[in-house]
């Protein structure tokens, strides 16, 4: 057999099964009623539209290469949970979620989440969770990435039992997130991350007149941490009033490489002092460019302040 025809032959095999993948749509007036539905029959490589409305349902990714998307305004789960986990429970890897709102998560043990990341590489762009006792919680998985944009975050976490956050992310690889708020969360940490690297980039992150976060940021375990160019504000009634930035609480079980705070703008609404970063681990903190406002100590720990 010759080349040219190997070539036309490996073509007619491939195009076919790039040509299956599908569009499933969710809606009042379409083929699934319910985004469990539509998901439930995806298969790899395929996208799930959800139109505009509120559904009480939960649903478990199982594929790989999924895209799950709202079209039109708002697009709503909402209050059901499956597994015991999460409105959404992703066990797919290269999933990628956009534009919806996920509400009211809430599970017996406390650990509820909006999106529960059990698979693979994770990406969230464009997504309102609200109100749930986790936003974003990851299992472990050293070799996963979970990159987070243009998303909300607003009323998350709980302390009853162990605490819930903002995002609450296991040992994987990399988390980044970037144009994102973090606002009135409750009683945990805005950002907890386990991540051999967490880059944080031009977020809002604050506690407003009613958060009562810990932390706003933590990287209990150590890991690179990249925090760039993001409004962070702890207010009167933060959960820690000493510390902000907290690395290896938990103890160093990872290479730190490097640990960059740049270019940050803090305000300290308390009304007394706090600390900016706090570094437990070896490796030197690099402040540079950040503006405070408040009673703030800059830095405890190794590291130098520019």
């Amino acid at each position: 057999m010759n080349w040219t025809r190997m070539v036309v032959l490996a073509a007619a095999i491939t195009v076919p099964w790039m040509a299956s993948a599908k569009v499933l749509e969710v809606g009042a007036d379409k083929q699934y009623k319910q985004p469990s539905e539509a998901i439930a029959a995806a298969a790899n490589g395929d996208t799930v539209q959800i139109s505009s409305g509120q559904y009480f349902d939960c649903s478990v990714v199982a594929v790989d290469d999924l895209t799950i998307e709202g079209v039109g305004p708002d697009a709503i789960l909402t209050d059901k949970t499956c597994n015991g986990k999460a409105l959404l429970v992703v066990d797919g890897n290269k999933v990628t979620i956009r534009n919806l709102t996920f509400q009211r998560a809430r599970v017996p043990d406390h650990n509820g989440a909006g999106i529960r990341a059990e698979g693979g590489d994770l990406t969230v762009e464009n997504s309102r969770f609200l109100n749930n006792e986790n936003g974003i919680l990851s299992a472990e998985n050293r070799t996963a990435t979970i990159r987070i944009s243009y998303s909300s975050f607003i009323g998350n976490g709980r302390c009853i039992g162990s605490c819930s956050h903002g995002i609450y992310i296991g040992h994987i690889k990399l988390l980044h997130v970037d144009h994102s708020k973090f606002f009135d969360t409750h009683e945990g940490h805005d950002i907890k991350s386990r991540a051999a690297r967490t880059e944080i980039f031009d977020c809002d992150i604050g506690d407003g007149p009613d958060g009562t976060s810990s932390y706003l940021i933590e990287a209990p375990n150590g890991g690179s941490l990249i925090v760039e160019r993001n409004k962070l504000e702890k207010g009167q009634h933060t959960g820690n009033q000493g510390n902000t930035i907290m690395i290896g609480s938990e103890g160093v079980d990872q290479p730190t490489a490097e640990i960059i705070i740049h270019d940050n703008n803090f305000t300290n609404s308390q009304g007394r002092g706090t600390v900016f970063v706090t570094n437990r681990t070896a490796t030197e903190a690099d402040l540079k460019g950040n503006v405070f406002q408040g009673q703030v100590t800059p830095l405890e720990g190794d590291g130098k302040v520019h």
